[in-house]
């Protein structure tokens, strides 16, 4: 049975774990580290070249997640990377659980390469994408956004795009993953973005009132590993998506407006989330459209069984707005 003063250590320990990661990201930021991470699949090329097998340097390290020994990285980045429960050694093989990465001009920590792990806290090219789009659904709108939320927001990576255009808005980042919100709220603290508050919930069922702006990444795929980050459940991995398309349909204010980022398989030249997504607005007010924003990624995901019905899967843009 957990004691009460357990659950109070336990708490301590985490916050200094926190605080530890907070410091590592900003001495990240004074070293001026960047780095853009791509997929998986290029990961795993790019790491398996010649000379590539360990890490030289901070960008090997916190980017491309390679192995490295003592006299890699300076003293204080290891001690706070073991106070930040966040350095596994292993004879000279170290290595860090979580990766650093660049956006908008900010830093924003994820999860290591690979991300296999259960909870895995995923960046990459599509959050780009994403949040490109909130960023630009922004600057389209006549009134301002005084409430918004990212939903499954992972790294937080959306909110603080939106929080940095709308600094007056009360912006939510949501997601069941714990360490996604341990991420986020890190993330937040970086970018300096008071305004995101990280809230567990389960899509919106957790959090009350309506949002002028909902945006959202959801998984989308069909992943038999069943990774929560990846696998967006139902026959077409179109599960989550759908169900944030009709939650958001409930809770969009008067001019208030969606941006989903999801994915899809073609079949004979046929979206099959195109078509569900229409069943599930065709009983609302709202306006909508709908686009293929790259029509050929994951190819690599085209040998496996999966997707063995899909001749391609393209990453789509679905964005639905409330008359006022």
């Amino acid at each position: 049975m957990t004691t009460t003063n357990q659950t109070r250590t336990r708490a301590t320990a985490d916050v200094a774990a926190d605080t530890a990661l907070r410091r590592l990201g900003r001495l990240l930021q004074q070293s001026g580290y960047a780095f853009t991470t791509v997929t998986p699949a290029t990961h795993e090329r790019v790491n398996a070249r010649a000379g590539h097998a360990r890490a030289r340097d901070l960008r090997d390290v916190f980017g491309w997640s390679r192995p490295f020994g003592p006299g890699v990285l300076p003293g204080p980045f290891l001690a706070l990377m073991d106070d930040a429960g966040v350095l596994d050694r292993d004879g000279d093989g170290w290595r860090s659980r979580v990766r650093f990465s660049s956006y908008d001009g900010e830093l924003f920590v994820h999860s290591s390469f690979p991300t296999t792990a259960a909870d895995a806290v995923f960046f990459g090219p599509d959050t780009h994408r994403m949040a490109d789009a909130a960023a630009a659904q922004l600057r389209t709108r006549r009134r301002p956004v005084r409430r918004a939320v990212d939903v499954g927001c992972g790294t937080g990576a959306g909110a603080v795009t939106v929080a940095k255009r709308a600094p007056e808005a009360e912006v939510l980042a949501v997601d069941v993953n714990d360490a996604a919100l341990r991420f986020a709220s890190v993330n937040t603290d970086l970018a300096g973005t008071p305004g995101v508050r990280p809230v567990r919930s389960d899509l919106l069922a957790d959090v009350d009132g309506d949002f002028d702006l909902i945006i959202s990444n959801p998984p989308f795929m069909i992943d038999p590993a069943g990774r929560a980050y990846r696998d967006g459940g139902g026959e077409h991995g179109h599960a989550l998506p759908l169900a944030v398309l009709g939650a958001a349909a409930e809770r969009l204010t008067p001019g208030g407006s969606l941006v989903l980022f999801s994915g899809t398989g073609i079949v004979a030249g046929r979206d099959p989330f195109r078509q569900a997504a229409a069943e599930v607005l065709a009983g609302t007010d709202l306006r909508w459209s709908y686009r293929e924003v790259d029509p050929d990624v994951y190819g690599e995901e085209l040998d496996g069984p999966a997707y063995a019905h899909a001749e391609r899967i393209a990453v789509v843009l679905l964005t639905a707005v409330r008359p006022d």
